[in-house]
């Protein structure tokens, strides 16, 4: 099987801070590819490295057999935290369409294949009954649905999504969660970022960082305490079940009380239910 992405000594460095620390991974074509650590670990600096949008400080990376840069064409990347400009008048259809620009340029008129493309990718996110409205009159799960019909709409062979169920409701979180898994499953390979290790447990593969690669393999391999305790620290609490904090989370000397999460946002004064979801 060929590799999509091989990764020797590659270090990356955003303004005076390195983002990425020696580091080395591998994976293959059609794994679905979790990547998790803290907030400022360095998820969404690998996901930028491996779409071509910055280079290592030092090191060589190989995507899809070629460089970075030249395999952009062969994939899709929807980033976290769009922002949305809420003067443009741009529709759902409209920002769908744009996943075709790549293939078409700007200005050429759409063939059968890319309207093809654009309903196929509308219909599988199920936002047809969306395409005349405009972005800033739908929710934030379906605005994510939107962009990730955009990056389907791309040709592509490896997909990329930076933390693309965070904060979502459980209907698109749902219909995104099956898209990958689709994906996926039709031989294309699915590297996402990810707070959640229930999410993380379900790919084919994961990828720990903590400013570097601590490691990568199955997720039996890698969901365990001890790797869990060198990636997150003092945010990673064990009782019994792998849990998970985010950054957002005050450190603790004493064992907090935990039931049927994997992950765990409350902030500093916030009195929750164990099974209730923190407040957005």
């Amino acid at each position: 099987m060929s590799q999509a992405v091989v990764a020797r000594e590659v270090t990356v460095v955003r303004g005076e801070r390195r983002a990425l620390d020696t580091s080395s991974l591998a994976f293959d074509v059609g794994l679905m590819v979790a990547v998790i650590g803290p907030n400022g670990a360095g998820k969404s600096t690998l996901l930028d490295l491996i779409a071509g949008l910055i280079p290592p400080r030092s090191g060589e990376i190989r995507v899809l057999g070629t460089s970075p840069v030249l395999a952009r064409r062969r994939l899709a990347y929807v980033v976290q935290g769009r922002k949305l400009n809420e003067t443009m008048p741009v529709t759902v259809a409209e920002v769908v369409q744009m996943g075709r620009y790549a293939s078409t340029g700007w200005f050429r008129r759409f063939g059968r294949r890319d309207r093809e493309a654009v309903a196929d990718a509308m219909a599988r996110l199920r936002i047809e009954e969306l395409a005349s409205r405009h972005l800033r009159e739908l929710s934030g799960g379906e605005r994510q649905r939107v962009f990730v019909a955009q990056g389907l709409a791309q040709d592509h062979e490896l997909l990329l999504l930076d933390e693309p169920l965070t904060g979502l409701d459980v209907v698109s979180a749902s219909i995104i969660e099956e898209t990958m898994s689709e994906e996926r499953d039709a031989g294309k390979t699915v590297v996402f970022a990810t707070h959640d290790l229930a999410e993380a447990a379900r790919a084919d593969l994961v990828v720990a960082l903590a400013n570097r690669c601590v490691a990568v393999g199955p997720p039996a391999d890698v969901l365990q305490v001890e790797v869990l305790q060198e990636v997150y620290q003092q945010r990673f609490v064990d009782v019994g079940v792998l849990l998970l904090d985010d950054a957002a989370h005050r450190p603790a000397s004493e064992r907090h009380v935990h039931r049927a999460r994997t992950i765990h946002t409350e902030a500093p004064g916030t009195d929750l239910h164990p099974d209730q979801s923190p407040p957005r």
